[in-house]
């Protein structure tokens, strides 16, 4: 059984197109069983019809013709991606919360935004944003107007993050535990905060965060009992730390004693 490779917060843009390093994701990627996307593909996402430069069609490219199976999971920034972008690269979408079966024990990808619930103002916004109300007023404006209001989302969120304390924009604990209890999980893999690390949790089992992608790309590698956080470029890949199933298993089993 080959890896499965875990990806997020890539934010392709014209200016961040990531083609090298894009390049060798997709070499490593030809090898695997599959690759999950948890969000965030791009910087943002105004519908389908949304223009690409060169360089990022040319990645899109890439990632549809590899063999390996592929999968979407939307993110804050890409969560009007449709199916025709869904088509093009070969995707399939998968909800906000998914419990992937793994070697018997249940792991959980998510892109890591609705775990942030101390961040008040962030959430009612979500919830405003991915109304079945907005979605339809938005993509019925013209595409010029859509770009610029993406733009104008993304210079304020930039300004407000920066006041924000820190803490209120990591995940919230109680709210890690209780989706992992609530979907009998021993592992949640996310994204979105981009504080790469592996999280030992004191009622056993484990958070696995990935990286985005700047200077280098970051991905989570399930092989066999292990899995990794990796981050890497287009000449050198690194572990940066790693946990077995039977570790966090373990650990759970001691906590329920």
């Amino acid at each position: 059984m080959a890896e499965i490779l875990l990806i997020a917060d890539i934010h392709l843009s014209p200016a961040n197109p990531q083609t090298d390093t894009f390049a060798a994701l997709m070499a490593r990627a030809a090898k695997a069983d599959a690759l999950y996307i948890l969000g965030d593909l791009f910087d943002y996402w105004v519908g389908d019809d949304q223009p690409l430069p060169d360089a990022i069609g040319h990645s899109l490219d890439q990632l549809s013709a590899l063999p390996c199976k592929k999968y979407f999971l939307a993110g804050n920034r890409d969560f009007l991606v449709g199916q025709n972008l869904l088509d093009r690269i070969g995707a399939e979408n998968l909800p906000d919360v998914f419990p992937l079966s793994y070697r018997g024990e249940t792991i959980l990808l998510c892109h890591g935004d609705t775990l942030c619930t101390d961040d008040l103002a962030y959430q009612a916004m979500r919830q405003q944003l991915r109304s079945p109300t907005f979605r339809c007023d938005f993509l019925a404006k013209p595409l010029a107007e859509r770009i610029a209001i993406a733009e104008g989302l993304r210079a304020r969120s930039k300004t407000e993050s920066s006041s924000k304390p820190e803490d209120i924009m990591d995940v919230n604990a109680s709210a890690v535990s209780t989706l992992m209890q609530t979907q009998g999980a021993k592992v949640l893999i996310h994204g979105h905060t981009h504080r790469p690390a592996i999280h030992r949790l004191v009622d056993g089992g484990a958070r696995v965060v990935t990286g985005d992608w700047s200077t280098h790309g970051w991905l989570v590698a399930l092989n066999a009992d292990v899995i990794t956080l990796e981050r890497f470029d287009s000449n050198n890949t690194e572990i940066i730390e790693r946990i077995t199933l039977s570790e966090s298993s373990k650990s759970a089993r001691e906590t329920t004693r």
